[in-house]
């Protein structure tokens, strides 16, 4: 079992993944204001990261998708709310795909769009430079939001990224979410989903890239564009953050 934490005690279950830089740590920011009388928050960490960083595994997305449905059996939620960030919103997108009759609506925070993180050879050891330098992670960091920040909360966030994984995890979910394209699964899904964006985040992920190909997926798309984050509203915009997630899920309940 993956390992998880539970928040609240709502009739309305919210599963929360976490991105290829950091793992559940990156939500606390959430947990002052979150609703525990009308949502259960299931917190949860993929294979090597965090709460599961004994277990290991293929790093697939596959295998997520498998880990998540049995942790929701285990903890009893038969239909439930699903929210990814980057990396995992391609895994919440993938739990769509083959739970139909389960998830009842994706909140996707900055996501991976349905095709995956396409990139060539040379990009992809690129983001092998993130795993394994602390100043190609940093870099990275600076990109998703806009260069902002200080220095000090640069280090904050490579923190949170280097005491949540290691390589072989990093490595492993990088094959995973460049290599994973899920667009016919999810093509015309009827279920709602709300896709978040940041303004300061890199072109990639910015409102104007990801519309279109998530409006071409799913039929029943809202989308939230935060001025002042970029790649992480988890951490710059919290309150904002968790406001347009329980305000969105709380339409979808039926």
């Amino acid at each position: 079992m993956v390992g998880h934490g539970v928040v609240g005690a709502g009739p309305e279950a919210i599963l929360v993944m976490h991105e290829w830089m950091g793992d559940h740590t990156n939500w606390a920011g959430l947990l002052p204001f979150l609703n525990g009388k009308a949502f259960t928050y299931v917190f949860a960490d993929l294979r090597g990261y965090g709460w599961s960083k004994g277990l290991a595994g293929a790093y697939s997305a596959d295998e997520a998708v498998a880990d998540m449905f049995a942790l929701m059996d285990h903890l009893g939620h038969a239909r439930f709310h699903v929210v990814g960030h980057s990396m995992s919103g391609l895994i919440a997108q993938a739990m769509a795909a083959k739970g139909k009759e389960r998830v009842k609506s994706l909140v996707v925070v900055t996501p991976v769009p349905p095709s995956g993180f396409k990139t060539d050879e040379a990009g992809f050891q690129r983001l092998v430079t993130v795993i394994d330098s602390d100043e190609a992670m940093r870099g990275a960091i600076k990109a998703r939001v806009a260069q902002r920040y200080t220095d000090s909360w640069v280090d904050y966030k490579l923190a949170i990224a280097r005491n949540a994984t290691g390589r072989e995890a990093m490595l492993g979910y990088l094959k995973m979410f460049t290599g994973t394209d899920v667009t016919a699964e999810v093509a015309g899904l009827e279920l709602p989903v709300l896709l978040v964006t940041g303004a300061d985040d890199i072109p990639f992920y910015q409102e104007a890239t990801e519309r279109p190909k998530f409006a071409q997926a799913y039929k029943a798309l809202t989308v939230e564009t935060i001025a002042n984050a970029g790649h992480y509203p988890m951490l710059q915009t919290p309150a904002l953050l968790l406001s347009l997630i329980e305000k969105f899920v709380a339409g979808q309940k039926s």
